[in-house]
């Protein structure tokens, strides 16, 4: 015989079932637009989509005003680095009734914010997804440049052994100037102290706490260049910190300097980064970003001719690295991001403080 106890237990579980199976129906019913979508990014995301139940559509093309009618009906806009979210966008995603954007990265220079607000579309974003994925790749980057490694593997693949060309330097006992101080460069900060390192920094707001226990100097920019052998950026694009790196702040740095960019590709104006490799005040430039990248970076385009002539240039160039803005791409980076970007949602859907939105 079943007593009052056991009754009561079977409610509570039947009533708790019941309220998931209402939670999944509502989160069904927010239907989202996946832009720029690549087969990494379905996998990642279907997995962890699988514990919040959203309906994802997802599309191969950037977010841009050709492709905001896929837009149509739907509730929240998924968009990558280099979606083009301008007013006209934003206005015509507002008639479609989208009511979120959520980026799925820290960066939200390519969103006009302002025409967000006026339009009543709230954003958000991933601001930090795996700091050590970023720092460590900056460092492979400098170490691939410094030892030209990448050189060394192709000549070895045809048979030719010699060391000619290869020359390096020791990183102890340099110095490396970060701009920007924020997670990403914090961490990077720590590695390079375990090189021995000498470390410069600039930031608007230093952490001055961290500073003092790393034995970084926070110096202004024009010292930083004045000092650094090697330059690596990770500031925001603002239109504060837009081509930083021009022909003056170049003249500025150490004849020879080693400069790395993992941020954004507009803090570096590419033209005059290529007066500076010619000219040699510049020794070597390694870029996983690039001013003009949009149309080039995540495709293929091995059977076309690259006809940015600037970015065909620096491709030539034997001092010069260009990878395909992948720093933070890791199975930890890529996982964190969908979790984050699938929780921003969440919280958006049940009226909860949105801790991660751009204002």
């Amino acid at each position: 015989m079943v007593n009052i106890n056991q009754k009561s237990l079977s409610l509570q579980q039947t009533n708790k079932k019941r309220n998931i199976n209402n939670t999944r129906i509502n989160a069904m019913a927010t239907k989202i637009a996946f832009f720029d979508a690549k087969s990494y990014d379905r996998e990642t995301f279907g997995k962890v989509n699988s514990e919040y139940g959203f309906e994802i559509q997802y599309y191969k093309e950037r977010l841009s005003l050709n492709t905001v009618s896929l837009t149509r009906d739907a509730d929240i806009v998924c968009i990558f680095v280099n979606a083009e979210c301008d007013e006209r966008v934003i206005e015509r995603m507002k008639q479609n009734g989208v009511k979120l954007i959520a980026l799925r990265c820290a960066g939200f220079n390519n969103v006009d914010i302002r025409a967000a607000q006026k339009h009543g579309i709230r954003v958000v974003r991933v601001p930090a997804y795996s700091p050590h994925a970023v720092a460590e790749y900056a460092v492979t980057l400098m170490l691939a440049l410094n030892r030209k490694v990448y050189r060394s593997v192709y000549r070895t693949r045809e048979g030719n052994f010699r060391l000619g060309g290869l020359m390096g330097f020791d990183m102890y006992g340099k110095t490396a100037g970060i701009i920007g101080m924020g997670r990403i460069a914090k961490e990077l900060i720590k590695i390079l102290r375990g090189f021995g390192m000498n470390i410069l920094a600039y930031d608007l707001y230093p952490d001055e706490a961290f500073a003092k226990e790393y034995n970084v100097k926070m110096v202004t920019l024009d010292e930083l260049y004045e000092g650094s052998d090697i330059i690596s950026l990770h500031c925001p694009l603002t239109e504060g910190t837009k081509f930083i790196i021009n022909n003056d702040s170049i003249m500025k740095m150490k004849y020879g300097v080693m400069i790395i960019n993992t941020g954004r590709g507009k803090l570096i104006k590419t033209e005059d980064l290529i007066n500076g490799l010619r000219s040699h005040q510049v020794g070597s430039a390694a870029l996983d970003v690039y001013e003009e990248e949009a149309d080039y970076f995540y495709e293929d385009r091995s059977d076309r001719m690259i006809d940015d002539d600037k970015l065909a240039l620096l491709l030539m160039m034997p001092n010069v690295i260009v990878t395909s803005h992948q720093a933070f791409f890791t199975r930890e980076a890529t996982r964190n991001i969908a979790i984050t970007t699938l929780q921003n949602i969440r919280d958006f859907e049940d009226g909860k403080e949105l801790v991660n939105e751009v204002k």
